[in-house]
Order: structure tokens, then sequence, then C-alpha cells
């Protein structure tokens, strides 16, 4: 009898136990930067500080511009695979609380893609638009990146992901028109005839190469020097 007790006490706690100990599952990655973000500290008050928010286009920047912006000049705060939800939900932490003066968004593609689900080019374009609404309230100025051509996704082969980044293209810059934002345009300089990126400025046909981040960068130079002096 007390063996039996003992059994069914060990099947009711046993389950309680592994709830306990298996880690939350943070969808966002709202852990990713948070030790970074800690670090930080406040911005000096001749700091023009610039935070990027995106996905491995965004993240990969640093390792092949390291200061596309000029030295020390910006915080990269890309994370691969993600999608506008995802960024949307760590806009807070990783941007606001940051204080940056500028907030530039390069998001979408992985969106198309289907990373987190299907979807449409107004849902990601209105994530897009509650990220920039949420950092203006802020005092952020806020720049929209065009999503960068693509004509296959090497995750999602069955995709084809040229029509759809075009449509989004034109709802973000139809937004940031509308709302007097700064647009960085990055579709058209990598374009190549077909609708995809140039193969020179992208090996796997979505992540830029060296000169293609050439090209990124002074564009995003450009646009965030319009920025600051509105």
């Amino acid at each position: 009898m007390m063996r039996h007790r003992l059994l069914l006490s060990l099947l009711l706690v046993l389950p309680l136990m592994s709830t306990a100990a298996t880690p939350p599952d943070d969808w966002a990655q709202l852990g990713r930067f948070r030790e970074a973000n800690a670090a930080l500290g406040a911005p000096r008050a001749d700091e023009a500080r610039v935070v990027v928010l995106g996905d491995s286009i965004t993240e990969h920047w640093s390792h092949d511009a390291p200061d596309p912006f000029g030295p020390g000049g910006w915080i990269n705060r890309g994370i691969s695979g993600q999608t506008t939800p995802q960024m949307l939900l760590r806009l807070r932490q990783d941007v606001i609380a940051l204080a940056p003066r500028v907030l530039v968004i390069i998001a979408g593609t992985n969106d198309i893609a289907g990373n987190t689900g299907p979807t449409t080019v107004e849902a990601i374009a209105g994530n897009i638009a509650s990220m920039a609404e949420l950092a203006r309230a802020h005092g952020i100025r806020v720049v929209i990146g065009t999503v960068p051509p693509a004509s296959r996704y090497w995750w999602a082969p069955e995709i084809d992901p040229r029509t759809r980044i075009i449509e989004l293209n034109h709802l973000l810059r139809r937004y940031a028109q509308q709302q007097d934002l700064v647009l960085l345009e990055l579709h058209t300089p990598l374009a190549d005839a077909d609708g995809g990126i140039a193969k020179a400025l992208a090996e796997d046909g979505v992540h830029p190469t060296a000169a293609g981040y050439r090209v990124m960068s002074a564009a995003a130079r450009e646009a965030v020097q319009r920025a600051l002096t509105r």
C-alpha cells in the first residue's frame, strides 16, 4: 500500500519538476541582447546613437562592414531568421530603452519566406508601421528600409518572393511618404534585371556580400543624415 502511494506521489510530482526545469520559449529572443543593452548605458549628450533593427541581413552587416555609419556610430540589433512580429515584441528593450536618435528598420523578407507562418504584405507593413509609431512616440526619428531583392530563399525553395517583395515595398514607400519618414532605398540599387539580387552582391541570393554591404552602407549613411537634420 505504501509503495503504491509513493508511486502515485512520484507520478504527480515528476511532471511539475519537468515543467520547472524546462526554460521558457523565448519566441522573440528577448534575452538575446539583454546583457549588451545593460552595458550600453544612456547615450552621451553629443552622441547621435543609431539602432538598426532587422534580421540576418542586419546581423551580418557588422561582420562585413563594421562601421557603416562611421566609427562607433550604430548599434546592431539584427537577429537571424526573425520576422516583423518578433521585432515588434522586442522593440521596447532593444530600441526604445537605448534612447537612440534614429531607428533604422530593415525587415520583412523572413515574413515572406514564412518563417513564423503564413502572412500578408499588409500585415507585414502594419507591423513595421507599429514599430515606427512606437519609436516616434518616444522621440526617435525613424528610417524605413525597403526590403532587399531576392528571387529565391534557399531555406524555402518553393517560394518565389519577387512579386510580394515588390508589393511590400510599395506599401512601405507609401507609408514613409504619408508619415514624412526617411526612406532607405535598398531594393533598387541591389536588384538585377530579373528582380533578384545581383550575384556579385549576394552569392546565396539573399544575404549581401561585402560589396553588397558597401552599397547598403552608402545608402544608409545618407538616409540617417537626412533623418538627423530633420
